[in-house]
């Protein structure tokens, strides 16, 4: 832990009253689940970065948190192919006809033999062009990419032609699904973000120990006003219906079937249960059908998609929070759930599986529960000992509310990533702008 915190520590060298205009790429925004980009957008605009916004694609949804709003008016979303775009590739095949290229060919070089990597690198790399010229044009000095998938890759041919400084965070499966291209993103990039330090010990194993110095340990973080305990804790002690919730996607890599099993378990065992889904997803019918045949259906809820503030107050009527998350065959695997933080920051007892990141949020037997991953057994058990010991619970529940407080709050968090854009702004590596040659960026404001 001690390794944690020197990563993290705030750069003493870096000056609180420096201006930087900071260009965040997501992949999809505004996507529902993905609350820690927003929230970490609007914390760094708290601390006086001026953000502009640019997602790969727009997320077509009737759901977006509150917040989401003001920033999907302003976003710059811009469009597959146009005149525009193709006039900004015109215009660096005629001005840097080698770097181009030279970009192309290692987005193709570097992706090979995943088709998936590969399929992306083409259909983004117009975009990536574009918005090369576009970032310069709006005076951009730092781009941060969210994932170390497509949106990293957009950042490195942006950096590649117009020598704009890059970092970008690494989270859960787009880091442990496919590792194509990443030593290229990580050798030109400024800083490389791990939410984990499992993550960057993947990341340094992938990329050799010199890329050491560029990783650091940032946690994800939640709002701890927004998810906070209630006045009074919920009913529920020993003999009473014990609230279960279950936050987020609904695919196998969140591991609720084995949450469904633990609970027909806890039925058989005379304990009664109230099972909450929160969030939408692929496994939907197939988790209702498991329901049906577990003779639960009277007893688990699926609450479909919720915004956070939704979130927040079911979550003051929950008893634990479980999130059995499992690595998937495909490489699919959790960072460190964001729906554990904003429960433990909500003083709600958590069980979880010992799995990549998450032993770093969550301390077994000090403000939380671990059980191994696809063990439904282990993971009844662990919700029954928290059942008939309210005071665990509880105690727990204030551990981890705690723990949140000093190790994932997105404020404090946040400023560790603000500390680190001026310092970048001011070791100089933004060059000046280049000459308008006509396309802007394209806006779409409904």
């Amino acid at each position: 832990m001690k390794s944690t915190d020197a990563q993290t520590r705030p750069l003493a060298s870096t000056r609180t009253d420096v201006t930087v205009k900071v260009a965040y790429l997501a992949s999809r925004f505004p996507k529902i689940t993905e609350t820690f980009v927003l929230q970490e957008i609007l914390a760094v605009q708290r601390l006086g970065v001026e953000v502009e916004l640019f997602p790969l694609r727009r997320e077509r949804t009737t759901t977006m948190h509150t917040e989401a709003a003001s920033l999907v008016q302003r976003a710059h979303y811009t469009r597959w192919l146009s005149w525009a775009i193709m006039r900004a590739h015109l215009h660096f095949l005629r001005r840097k006809p080698r770097t181009y290229c030279g970009a192309l060919w290692t987005l193709l070089r570097a992706n090979w033999g995943s088709l998936r990597y590969s399929v992306g690198a083409l259909v983004f790399f117009p975009k990536a062009v574009y918005l090369a010229f576009a970032m310069r044009a709006h005076g951009i000095a730092h781009v941060h990419a969210h994932f170390a998938s497509h949106p990293a890759a957009v950042a490195f041919v942006i950096h590649r032609l117009v020598g704009i400084p890059y970092s970008f965070t690494a989270h859960g499966s787009d880091l442990h699904r496919d590792r194509r291209m990443l030593r290229e993103k990580v050798d030109e990039a400024v800083m490389v973000v791990a939410i984990s330090n499992y993550n960057r010990d993947t990341i340094i194993a992938e990329c050799g120990s010199e890329s050491g110095s560029t990783v650091v340990v940032i946690h994800c973080g939640v709002d701890t006003q927004k998810f906070r305990p209630p006045l009074a804790a919920p009913d529920g002690g020993v003999g009473g219906r014990l609230s279960i919730f279950c936050i987020g996607t609904l695919h196998e890599v969140k591991g609720q079937a084995y949450l469904i099993e633990a609970c027909r378990s806890l039925t058989q065992r005379g304990i009664e249960t109230d099972l909450h889904f929160v969030g939408d997803g692929p496994d939907r019918r197939r988790l209702l059908r498991q329901v049906e045949r577990a003779g639960l259906r009277n007893r688990v809820t699926f609450h479909g998609e919720k915004r956070d503030d939704e979130v927040a107050a079911l979550l003051r009527t929950a008893h634990i929070v479980a999130a059995p998350s499992v690595p998937t065959s495909d490489g699919r695997r959790e960072g460190i759930p964001v729906a554990l933080m904003e429960a433990m920051s909500s003083g709600v007892a958590v069980v979880a599986t010992r799995l990549s990141g998450i032993p770093e949020l969550i301390e077994n037997g000090e403000c939380g529960l671990l059980v191994e991953c696809r063990d439904a057994g282990a993971l009844a058990d662990a919700l029954q000992q928290l059942h008939e010991d309210p005071a665990q619970r509880h105690r727990l529940g204030q551990a981890g509310r705690a723990k949140v407080l000093q190790e994932f709050d997105v404020h404090t968090n946040a400023a560790l990533l603000v500390d680190r854009f001026r310092a970048s702004h001011l070791a100089g590596a933004s060059p000046p702008l280049v000459s308008p040659v006509g396309p802007t960026v394209v806006r779409v404001t409904s």
